[in-house]
């Protein structure tokens, strides 16, 4: 029986993961920041799987967190074979009306910290000749979107970049870049939904599904729907200049008002 550790595991696409893959048989390592939460959701997935669920209480937004978690995944007692980096969170406004504080902060957590925890487990896994690393991006990658936006394109460029140079190595890495999920994630994020299209909605468990799908199959990029494929090819005949307006306004509309860490 494998392990698969997953941060921000209590909200989201993060709850997509455990669910499906504690369903498939894996042991979990659950991270959020919630300790009663991890621990309902361990109970939960154990009594109902009868899969082991451990529970690690980190914000990765501290050294002290990101150390906590690089050290489980360090660790060759207990080896990780799945490591899901999808702790995140979003914020509102221009540049400069955030606080730079806030955009420090969302740059440790979506990029320090994967890059942290990603050569933690990654090392672990080379040496044992296999495991599999999922990084949850998002499709504002590929559009000029703020410190958002710029985050998750590193995390895109940094996952490929890694995976290149473990190929051979059974260590697989992909970079997961969805779109709007419909998840608990939006009410507590304080989100506007109710002007986005109902077609741009996805599910998370049919996301979480098409995403190890792709892990399976050896790609480092996945859009898992056919809806953001297609946006995702319109972005690269748009001018920069006017996606870049488009993007902003949609991301000031559509975005989060508060900020949270899943």
């Amino acid at each position: 029986m494998t392990t698969a550790l997953i941060t921000g595991s209590t909200a989201g696409i993060g709850a997509a993961f455990a669910r499906r893959l504690a369903a498939d048989g894996h042991d979990l390592v659950l991270v959020a920041r919630d300790t009663q939460r991890l621990r309902e959701q361990a109970t939960e997935l154990h009594d109902r799987h009868g899969i082991e669920a451990e529970v690690l209480t980190a914000d990765l937004a501290e050294d002290d967190g990101i150390e906590a978690v690089a050290a489980r995944l360090a660790d060759r007692r207990n080896p990780v074979d799945l490591l899901v980096n999808n702790a995140g969170f979003g914020h509102k406004g221009r540049y400069l009306d955030v606080p730079m504080a806030d955009e420090l902060r969302m740059l440790k957590v979506h990029c320090e910290a994967v890059l942290r925890l990603t050569s933690a487990a990654a090392g672990a896994m080379r040496e044992r000749g296999r495991g599999g690393i999922v990084n949850v991006a998002s499709v504002a990658a590929f559009v000029p979107r703020g410190t958002y936006g710029a985050s998750k394109a590193w995390v895109v460029q940094f996952t490929q970049g890694a995976a290149k140079d473990l190929a051979g190595s059974g260590v697989r890495l992909m970079a997961l870049c969805p779109g709007f999920v419909r998840t608990e994630f939006h009410q507590r994020a304080g989100m506007g939904t109710d002007n986005i299209p109902n077609w741009m909605w996805l599910d998370a468990d049919k996301l979480v599904a098409a995403a190890l799908a792709d892990l399976a199959r050896g790609r480092t990029l996945s859009v898992p729907d056919p809806r953001y494929k297609v946006l995702m090819g319109a972005t690269k005949l748009v001018p920069r200049g006017v996606l870049g307006g488009i993007s902003s306004r949609a991301g000031r509309k559509y975005g989060p008002q508060h900020r949270v860490q899943r």
